[in-house]
């Protein structure tokens, strides 16, 4: 028989998920950040194992006792909505076999070490047999997972990330993002020779530009970390954020940019209710609203001249005067329309078209329309389909440019686009209300931005579903047009 208070037993189980899932957070920013190689091995088995307890509490039949048992027990709006939230969660746990769970953890731990020595050295042909490994795990987890749902394979992963969308919904998403992007590109195309030089810039100064930046975004240095990693990722938990970067001395917007989006993930995190941080209704809602969060800060708030008026006084004060660091220089450079092979790189209106293709790759590949060998050739054609773009060969700055599937992280990458068009929506929202940011932008004060976000979007943590927060934080559900209006304002009048 279940407890008289099945709903307060509940509670206290995600309370000690939360705790384990902290504990894992922080060994997977310790593997991607300072651990050395030789670890692999051991640090994968003691993330199975953790996984392996996570999975026992989350898919104890017990709890589908109390998950019945609690629907009959008076319930406020936030608990209802845990509740939903909970049996989400119960129904992927007890979906997925506890062989496939330890499987999955040591294969992409394998991929994920093997791909940051294959990938500088463009051999796809070693990194094969590992990523062929992932891809089988990943579709018999997906098998398993979609025959509880009641869906296909590629859309069980989505629901991981994007609760309550599903393929065919993204699919028409993106197809009418293709309809009209291609011919803004060609107009806004520059090639941008007339630009001033950035120059090089010490390691060591970026990282402390990287710093005041984060520390002007309101992220808190006393509750976080800015490290470095090969790939850009923000992890940890609410009290305690972890968020990475990388430097070039040749390439100091790559740092600044990707500083600037790891912030608003950050920002995102350390914002979710925290009476509810131990339990699923306090989570992020999605991936996609996890990077409109981030989009908002890095496209809408960021590429905007009053931003980069502020970023020339910074550079200014931590590298001294050169011409590119005038603020129309700098918004020059930031908006220029020059599509590129690396989607981390990619100018803003590029960027969806490289997530397109790889929601194209990877749908495919779930669904087993293509082998695990096939990649590089869809690959090939999508980049040539899409962006004009020729990357036969080139593997390192081609399919293993991503970490994503080496970590087994199918259907992650729609959230990128979805993401962006719901930033497009939220900020067009937040200046309705607020008017023009251009004065707080300028002035570096954030406050009012940051507490519009705050109330209708952090802290309303999963309370609602994905259109139901976006309904109410902007009007409408997912719509694309704000998004459109806003590349049209910006990039529209290009030559």
């Amino acid at each position: 028989m279940p407890p008289a208070h099945a709903y307060a037993e509940l509670v206290h189980r995600h309370g000690r998920l939360y705790r384990i899932r902290h504990a894992m957070a922080m060994l997977a920013w310790d593997r991607a950040t300072l651990m050395p190689p030789g670890g692999v091995g051991a640090r994968a088995a003691a993330e199975a194992e953790l996984q392996l307890l996570a999975r026992e509490l989350r898919a104890d039949p017990l709890v589908g006792e109390w998950l019945d048992a609690a629907a009959g027990e008076p319930l406020g709006d936030w608990e209802a909505a845990n509740l939903r939230e909970m049996r989400r969660d119960w129904l992927d746990a007890r979906a997925v076999p506890a062989r496939v769970v330890e499987r999955r953890v040591i294969a992409t731990a394998s991929c994920e070490l093997g791909w940051r020595r294959q990938r500088p050295a463009n051999d796809w042909r070693a990194y094969l047999p590992a990523f062929r490994e992932v891809v089988a795990i990943c579709r018999e987890e997906a098998g398993h997972l979609g025959d509880a749902l009641g869906c296909s394979r590629y859309d069980a992963l989505l629901q991981r990330f994007e609760p309550g969308i599903n393929a065919a919904r993204v699919a028409a998403t993106f197809d009418e993002l293709v309809s009209w992007l291609p011919a803004l590109i060609a107009t806004a195309r520059s090639r941008g020779d007339t630009l001033p030089p950035l120059g090089t810039v010490a390691v060591d100064v970026q990282r402390q530009l990287a710093r005041t930046l984060a520390a002007r975004l309101g992220f808190d240095f006393d509750h976080g970390r800015l490290d470095e990693s090969a790939h850009p990722f923000t992890g940890g938990v609410a009290e305690d954020v972890r968020i990475t970067t990388r430097f070039s001395e040749e390439a100091l917007l790559q740092g600044i940019n990707s500083t600037i989006h790891e912030t608003g993930h950050a920002r995102y995190v350390a914002g979710l209710p925290p009476a509810w941080r131990e339990q699923p209704v306090g989570a992020a809602r999605s991936f996609g609203v996890h990077e409109s969060q981030s989009l908002g800060l890095e496209m809408q708030l960021a590429r905007t001249p009053a931003f980069c008026e502020l970023l020339s006084s910074l550079l200014i004060d931590a590298v001294g005067e050169r011409p590119a660091f005038a603020a129309d220089a700098l918004y020059a450079r930031m908006t220029r329309v020059q599509p590129g092979a690396i989607r981390v790189h990619a100018d803003e209106p590029s960027y969806p078209l490289h997530v397109i293709a790889r929601f194209r790759i990877e749908r495919a590949l779930i669904e087993g329309d293509i082998a695990a060998a096939d990649v590089p050739a869809m690959w090939d054609e999508q980049m040539a389909r899409l962006l004009d773009l020729d990357t036969r060969g080139n593997h390192r700055d081609g399919c293993l440019q991503d970490i994503h599937w080496s970590k087994g992280a199918f259907g992650y990458f729609p959230s990128y686009t979805l993401g962006a068009i719901y930033a497009a929506q939220l900020f067009a929202a937040l200046k309705s209300e607020l008017g023009e940011l251009d004065g707080c932008i300028r002035s570096g004060g954030f406050e009012s931005i940051f507490a519009w976000l705050g109330a209708r979007v952090w802290a309303q943590g999963s309370r609602f579903e994905t259109d139901e927060l976006l309904r109410r934080a902007t009007g409408s559900a997912l719509d694309a047009a704000p998004y459109r209006a806003h590349l049209l304002a910006r990039y529209g009048h290009q030559a």
